[in-house]
């Protein structure tokens, strides 16, 4: 029985052809599956019934006749016959239409029409089937055929288009049959639906599509002109330089708000081949395959000295084969060989010889207006390249290419297998004869399409250039299954994913040197896997998408961050993967829901698959190489080989199928697995998001964000608490939902402060959210201190320090009237800290001395962990600082070594950032210790950048810078510092401005620029009145009289008043450190004046007083200035 005649008779001629390429006969058809018809493309339930009817009758022995009666039916289980449900996807759709069909209908009988009508739809839908679309409903005189359901190909754009130019050719032959004129339109758009949903009853069941996709493709069509085909801007983007397009431009079409632009398709281009048609711009650059290059080279190289090779280069959809290829070709001068390449093709695997048939066309330059008798003498012209006896091997060429002859040469009289045989022969001697001229490089692309006879071609090849000049390269993936490799000339290359350096090195290329905000460029190595295909898309998709904005040579984010879509040019590819395992492909679902990973033991929870059911389906998923399996189930493991593919795998279902599916895993976690819940809260935190349970999620989130602020994990702390705060967003406005607001605000402000600052926005805007609800909720005072701590950072960190010292007392306060130890250390520390820096050194050092007296490791290590940073290791690095200022250097350094050694105890980054910026540097600058101050400026920021410690990046800049002019690199120091400055402007942090615009003044005065350095001292001056900051003051004035002094013009007034007024405030705060710089700079301008007596009657009681440091530079030096107006002072 022949199938093609069997569907013929049951009217279902459309599936003649997918049953022929699924090899499906008689004695197939009798075990036929509904999920094979799914496989098949077969989703109208209409057309299964009846099939399923007429295969009964078949098992019963009634032959071919097709089986109508209910008993043959009623024998099929009619669950099994449901297809998949109802899913996400890109879709290609195509509207076709008979133009003028009215005027048609009146001129003819109406069983003329009928029979017109049907040889129309049988050509159009012949014309679908052989691109495999599938007819989703004929509509009268229209079509709509769908490309990418119910299986989707990795080209359905591109099969779209051929289809629509068939469908087009097909009617036009009608017309000699009709005589009449028969013309058609044809509409092809691509976007996203919603497929697969049963809609009707009985014979009128179809699966609906939703979406404006149809109806595009129906609008367009009606732009088209009779005979022609008219695409969308997505359609168009997809099949990229595959055919020859006119540009509609921009079309107003009813249902659509904006324009919509159109292309009318002209025909096939002339691109060498897809890959040159796909990629129409220039290449990216060739990354990372260097050590794969180089093997190619070297066989190319052998070839020359008549040692023919092959080399079969396999890998991956995407992985780089032609890309590999064409950069062994751009090594070489075109001059010195012959390039032959063929190329196989997905729609042509049983038409014999076409990838060579295509070659030849290519090379002899044949053209559509091309005559025979033109044909002809080009395919002369190119055989004599390769033969002295043309005219011998001339009717083998012609009959091969289908070109008439015409009597011009002597007539094959040969049997076809004779033939055949005599054509391979001819070809295989066309690749000698062009190889005796000079060496050939033959490429054979996409093997794993090759058509039975190009590949017995192919057998000859290998064994005939071994003995030639010939480097044969042959591509394919990795299912093609070959017996070549045992020969000795014959070299295997398998294409291996990129590494993540050169994932990063081609991205890089791709958006030509500018760099992508660091989040974005993980997002997009974590989705695409290192293979280059997937890295480039997914690039150029960011790049275009709007997402980002160009800024100073490099990309930042124009708003907040999505997942990455998947892009439209790999939507298909990884849905046809998807779609190659239909009767599993809900278990490869289940398991994208879950994650990259899942676990069978879960899976097997929620799935509604029985043990052995699933074992199957696992396995097929493991064959398809779509997931990798660790250990045997049930501790099995199995992880998505790619993470878009696991994201296409989700994003196809529905979102209320998605909701079924996390609830479902959220439950099985908690019921079964409850340790990952405590291990990790996030995962069913995004299950129950997921899920729409918004309440559990939130309450998950939390816990997931405190369990990583305490790891100082804060970016990731960040993401949580703020993913809990979204799901918040649909929970109705209850005192429940405020009371969970309010804690996740408050465990929020830490890391925001650790990675934002203590003045951003988002750290200033979490604290005050979190106040209010405090108050509107009246909550304890143990829930107050954070978010006082929070507030009182804030204002500091603005520069704000009267409100701030209000705050820090008032947090005092509060802790001694609650007797709350643990507080009062950290209000004792805060006040200490304000108190400090506003120039009250004196009461700083007794609150600090107070918060650390009582501090107990045992009960206090893990408020570092509430309040941002441990609060010995915080206390000791600002009392060090305190301590030097106040004249105890020596005291100073040992206790910025107990404050060091306190972070050994620690796992707490921000505290480490705290204490190397605002105490050790701090420290070391204050010394003049250029050296050590670099050595923790290196030290703070590849911590910072490590961890994502914006403002202690910041403060790394800017030591880093100072360091860097003081050893001697001015010119490298200036833009470090105003890097720094500007970071912390931008996070609003003013705290100890004045002391970087110091800084910053005494690298320009290095520099040579006084007068810039003057005019920052200036603006430190004026912060310092506008913040009330001065525990620097004394030095801000010091500084300026010194330069001053140092102006081409000195101008020695206005530097001794300086003088005097850095004495007076260093005086006034007890800052005997910075009171002695202030004397001896003093007291060195008298000197130069002639006025020793008043010089060493100034410094001397300000260095007597000193009992400790009496090495260090600052005291060394005065000394030797004491002593220099002492000689030249009788009196002294």
């Amino acid at each position: 029985m022949d199938v093609g005649t069997w569907l013929r008779d049951l009217g279902l001629a459309q599936y003649e052809q997918e049953f022929r390429a699924n090899d499906i006969d008689a004695e197939v058809l009798a075990d036929l599956t509904a999920e094979d018809l799914i496989a098949l493309g077969i989703t109208s339930v209409g057309h299964r019934r009846r099939l399923f009817a007429a295969i009964a009758a078949l098992r019963d022995g009634a032959g071919s006749a097709p089986a109508r009666s209910s008993q043959a039916f009623a024998a099929v289980d009619v669950t099994t016959l449901a297809a998949p449900d109802a899913e996400r996807r890109q879709l290609t759709v195509m509207f076709v239409d008979l133009v003028d069909s009215t005027a048609l209908a009146s001129r003819l009988d109406p069983e003329e029409v009928s029979d017109l009508l049907r040889a129309y739809q049988s050509a159009v839908a012949a014309a679908i089937a052989r691109y495999e679309g599938h007819i989703a409903k004929y509509m009268g005189d229209g079509v709509l055929a769908y490309f990418g359901y119910p299986r989707a190909h990795e080209d359905e754009a591109e099969r779209a288009v051929r289809a629509g130019l068939a469908a087009v050719e097909a009617i036009h032959s009608l017309k000699p049959k009709y005589d009449l004129s028969l013309e058609v339109r044809v509409g092809i758009a691509t976007g996203g639906v919603v497929v697969g949903e049963l809609i009707g009853a009985g014979e009128a069941q179809e699966r609906s599509v939703v979406g404006q996709t149809p109806n595009l493709a129906a609008r367009l069509q009606s732009l088209a002109e009779p005979n022609s085909v008219v695409i969308s801007r997505n359609t168009r983007r997809l099949v990229g330089g595959l055919f020859d397009l006119a540009d509609l431009g921009s079309q107003h079409i009813k249902g659509f708000a904006q324009p919509v632009r159109a292309w009318r398709v002209i025909g096939e281009s002339q691109a060498e081949s897809r890959f040159e048609a796909l990629h129409p711009a220039a290449l990216t650059p060739l990354v990372g395959r260097e050590e794969e290059l180089a093997l190619l080279q070297r066989r190319w190289d052998e070839t020359r000295d008549d040692e023919g090779q092959v080399v079969l280069l396999s890998g991956e959809p995407g992985i780089g084969k032609s890309r590999l290829t064409r950069a062994l070709q751009q090594r070489s001068d075109e001059s010195t060989y012959t390039r032959i390449i063929h190329f196989c093709s997905p729609y042509h695997v049983h038409s014999a010889l076409h990838p060579i048939i295509d070659h030849l066309q290519r090379a002899a330059r044949f053209d559509r207006d091309d005559n025979d008798e033109r044909k002809l003498a080009k395919l002369e012209e190119l055989l004599a390249l390769s033969t002295q006896n043309v005219t011998e091997v001339m009717p083998i060429f012609a009959a091969l290419l289908s070109i008439p002859s015409g009597g011009r040469y002597p007539q094959l009289q040969l049997a076809p297998e004779e033939l055949m045989s005599k054509t391979l022969d001819a070809l295989a001697d066309q690749v000698e004869g062009l190889a005796r001229r000079r060496p050939v490089l033959e490429l054979f692309e996409d093997v794993h399409w090759i058509d039975p006879t190009s590949f017995e071609l192919l057998e000859r090849l290998i064994e005939r250039v071994r003995s030639l000049p010939v480097l044969l390269v042959i591509t394919f993936r990795p299912e093609f299954k070959h017996s070549w490799s045992g020969h000795p000339h014959v070299t295997s290359l398998t294409l291996n994913r990129l590494s993540r350096k050169s994932g990063c090195a081609m991205i890089d290329r791709l958006t030509a040197g500018k760099t992508l905000p660091t989040e974005v460029l993980q997002q997009v190595v974590a989705k695409t896997d290192g293979v280059p295909l997937f890295i480039e898309e997914l690039t150029k998709n960011v790049l275009e998408s709007g997402l980002l904005r160009e800024e100073s040579g490099s990309y930042v984010l124009a708003g907040p961050l999505p997942p990455l879509a998947i892009p439209a040019t790999l939507q298909d590819s990884l849905t046809a993967r998807l779609d190659r395992l239909m009767p599993v492909k809900e278990v490869a679902q289940i398991g994208a829901a879950i994650g990259r990973e899942f676990s069978y033991e879960l899976l097997a929870l929620v799935t509604p698959l029985r043990e052995n059911e699933l074992h199957g389906a696992l396995a097929r998923l493991e064959e398809s190489q779509l997931v990798y399996r660790r250990g045997t189930p049930p501790q099995a493991i199995f992880a998505f080989k790619h993470a878009l593919v696991q994201e296409a795998a989700y994003e196809s279902l529905l979102r209320s199928k998605r909701q079924q599916i996390h609830a479902a895993l959220a439950q099985a976690i908690e019921e079964h697995f409850p340790e990952k819940g405590t291990a990790q809260p996030e995962v069913l935190a995004h299950h129950y998001s997921e899920a729409g349970l918004a309440e559990k999620a939130v309450g998950y989130w939390l816990k997931a964000g405190q369990q990583a602020a305490e790891l100082s994990a804060n970016a990731e702390a960040i993401g949580h608490l703020m993913n809990g705060l979204e799901a918040l967003k649909s929970i109705p406005e209850t005192r429940r939902r405020d009371e969970l607001e309010l804690d996740v605000q408050t465990a929020l402000g830490m890391p925001l402060m650790a990675t934002k600052g203590y003045g951003a926005p988002e750290t200033g805007a979490a604290h005050a959210r979190a106040q209010e609800l405090c108050e509107r909720l009246g909550r304890s005072q143990q829930q107050h201190f954070p978010i006082l701590y929070g507030q009182w950072a804030y204002r500091a960190a603005g520069g704000e320090w009267s409100k701030g010292r209000q705050l820090a007392e008032d947090f005092l306060g509060r802790a001694e009237l609650h007797a709350d130890r643990a507080m009062k250390l950290v209000g004792h520390r805060i006040l200490g800290f304000s108190l400090a820096h506003i120039g009250d050194l004196l009461a700083g050092r007794e609150q600090i001395e107070q918060a650390l007296a009582l501090y107990d490791p045992g009960q206090h290590r893990s408020l570092a962990f509430r309040f941002g940073q441990d609060q010995r290791a915080a206390g000791l690095a600002i009392l060090s600082m305190i301590l030097w200022l106040s004249g105890f250097p020596e005291r100073a350094s040992e206790t910025m070594d107990r404050a060091t050694k306190a972070l050994e105890e620690l796992n707490h980054f921000n505290s480490r950032g705290y204490v190397l910026a605002w105490g050790a540097a701090t420290l070391a600058h204050l010394r003049r210790d250029a050296a050590a101050v670099r050595l923790h400026a290196d030290a703070v920021t590849s911590l910072s950048e490590e961890h994502g410690l914006r403002l202690w990046l910041a403060h790394g800049k800017i030591f880093r810078g100072w360091a860097s002019g003081a050893q001697g690199s001015p010119s490298e120091s200036v833009p470090q510092i105003l890097e720094g400055m500007a970071e912390c402007r931008a996070a609003r942090h003013r705290m100890r401005a004045p002391y970087h615009l110091s800084l910053f003044a005494e690298t320009l005065h290095r520099s040579g620029k006084t007068d810039e350095a003057l005019r920052a001292l200036a603006e430190a001056v004026m912060l310092v009145a506008e913040t009330e900051e001065r525990w620097c003051e004394a030095e801000l004035h010091r500084l300026t009289g010194e330069m001053l002094l140092s102006l081409t013009t000195p101008n020695a007034s206005k530097a001794e008043a300086c003088y005097r007024s850095a004495i007076a405030v260093a005086q006034a705060q007890g800052a005997k450190m910075l009171e002695l710089r202030a004397a001896a700079s003093l007291a060195r301008l008298w000197r130069d004046h002639g006025k020793c007596a008043e010089a060493y009657e100034l410094l001397a009681p300000v260095y007597g007083w000193f009992s400790e440091g009496l090495g260090t530079s600052d005291l060394n030096e005065a000394r030797l200035l004491l002593a220099t107006v002492a000689d030249e002072n009788p009196s002294a």
